[in-house]
């Protein structure tokens, strides 16, 4: 097959499986019902044959690693020295791509041989911390039931000395979205330039029950809006946060590259540490096994009527509320896992999030706009900024604490909008 001829794809290759030296309060892998192989690790002929297939099927130019887990980094740097060496030796084959390798981790075991490897193989790395120390400690605990911010903090540091900046991943739990502000700045202050924010879904029941970890939709969208007013008006240009900058390129009329965010998914494919291949990475479960890197090429999977189906149905169930949406460009439905709300009509099948990510668009998106407008007429971030204050501070000159919020949300100032005056 042709390079045209081939469906762009992704792979998230989990060597370890659900293998982890942390135990997260919120964690919904470490028990999840993925296969078990005799080994520990995944296995060298396990770890070629996917290597191989995913370079010789690739449509190019570039074959992006994604290294995940559990911990991945408990697979071991040799591990990684061979995977490395595997993609070299199938790059041969096809000098016209590139790979690219990306490491997600907690930090623990990154010491300086590690950062050397990763700066060496240009490797880049996301690292997990919840914000605040007092966040942080209170979920993600270790293997022994320890903190584990103080080490997070120092693998960032190391990871930095040695000339790389990672991107700082962030849960939205019940916890930290308490202290979006404090979160944020927490995050800032470390310098990497990058930061994503994911929120905590874990159902209890077939209903709409989830656990007391999980950040409920009202908190989701108030801790967006607290990072975004705290970004927006302090570190517009030297720092990116994922969500806003996705946002901002489904505003120019381009499909997000987020797959929650998509119209559509199904093209991230997940390869456990036994070869199997699964739909997604909050499906990894016997129903959405779709094959294996043994025997089947990525291609066949991709195309298959089992993954076109899982794919478009992000689509095609869309509840009416979400098709009448004026955001729905924005966000694409929401994840698949996390539709099991009922929508205002009662509706099946509503996107939990919704409520809090409709009043973050309904927030941002004006802001955004503006921003945009202004930065197309060469004006520089810090400029956007001191034009933008000066608009926002107008708009709600006079207004009493106790007066209906100008932005209309039927609250009062003091409730709604009032702390987000720059």
């Amino acid at each position: 097959m042709s390079a045209a001829g081939k469906i762009p794809f992704v792979v998230m290759a989990k060597p370890i499986g659900s293998a982890c030296n942390m135990r997260c309060g919120y964690c919904y892998y470490l028990e999840a019902g993925n296969e078990k192989t005799s080994s520990f690790t995944m296995e060298e002929d396990v770890l070629d044959q996917f290597i191989r297939r995913y370079i010789e099927e690739s449509p190019g130019p570039v074959v992006s690693f994604t290294w995940h887990g559990g911990e991945p980094t408990l697979a071991g740097l040799p591990f990684f020295q061979k995977a490395v060496a595997l993609q070299q030796k199938y790059l041969a084959q096809r000098p016209e791509l590139e790979c690219w390798n990306s490491l997600q981790t907690n930090g623990l075991l990154l010491d300086e041989a590690w950062c050397a490897f990763l700066k060496e193989n240009h490797f880049d790395v996301g690292i997990s911390i919840d914000g605040t120390r007092l966040c942080h400690d209170y979920y993600r605990k270790d293997a022994a039931g320890g903190a584990t911010w103080e080490k997070t903090a120092a693998a960032i540091q190391r990871l930095r000395e040695a000339g790389i900046s990672p991107d700082l991943l962030c849960t939205v739990n019940a916890r930290t979205a308490a202290c979006g502000r404090e979160v944020y700045r927490t995050l800032r202050d470390f310098q990497t330039g990058w930061m994503q924010f994911i929120p905590i879904v874990v159902r209890t029941d077939e209903k709409q029950g989830v656990s007391p970890d999980s950040v409920t939709p009202q908190a989701y969208g108030e801790f967006l809006k607290d990072v975004f007013f705290e970004w927006f008006y302090h570190d517009l240009g030297s720092t990116e946060i994922q969500l806003f900058s996705e946002t901002s390129l489904a505003l120019t009329g381009k499909n997000p590259n987020l797959c929650w965010m998509a119209p559509t998914c199904g093209n991230v494919l997940i390869v456990e540490k036994d070869g199997g291949v699964y739909s997604c990475d909050h499906f990894v479960d016997p129903a959405h096994r779709i094959g294996s890197v043994k025997t089947d090429s990525f291609q066949d999977l991709l195309s298959s009527e089992f993954q076109s189906h899982f794919g478009q149905s992000k689509k095609e169930a869309l509840t009416r509320e979400c098709l009448s949406c004026p955001h729905l460009s924005l966000c694409g439905g929401g994840c698949l896992k996390d539709r099991f709300a009922l929508s205002a009509d009662g509706e099946e099948g509503q996107y939990y999030l919704c409520p809090g990510l409709q009043s973050f668009f309904d927030y941002a998106v004006p802001r955004l706009q503006a921003a945009m407008r202004l930065s197309a007429q060469k004006k520089t971030p810090s400029q956007i900024q001191s034009l933008l204050v000066t608009e926002e501070r107008a708009r709600f000159a006079g207004v009493g604490r106790n007066d209906p919020c100008p932005c209309g949300s039927g609250l009062k100032f003091k409730f709604c909008c009032q702390k987000r005056v720059p």
